[in-house]
């Protein structure tokens, strides 16, 4: 089960992905923090809720969290 402060860090990284990356490093370190709190080790990411969801943005996104210590993995919406 997702930690209340987890699902709180991911909210603020999907608003500072619409508002251009604002503060983006900020949320990173916030969403760093409670996964340690909570012994998550990767952050389920809504695919529908990004600004860029294509494969490239996913795997940019990827990347650059991961060069900040938080893994990601998408939850992607299959058309039946």
């Amino acid at each position: 089960m997702t930690d209340k402060a987890v699902t709180k860090a991911i909210e603020n990284v999907y608003t500072s992905l619409h508002a251009n990356n604002e503060q983006l490093d900020e949320r990173i370190a916030e969403l760093k923090a409670a996964m340690a709190a909570a012994g998550e080790k990767v952050a389920i990411i809504e695919g529908k809720r990004l600004p860029q969801n294509n494969r490239q943005g996913r795997k940019m996104m990827q990347t650059y969290f991961k060069k900040r210590g938080v893994a990601l993995e998408f939850k992607l919406e299959v058309a039946a």
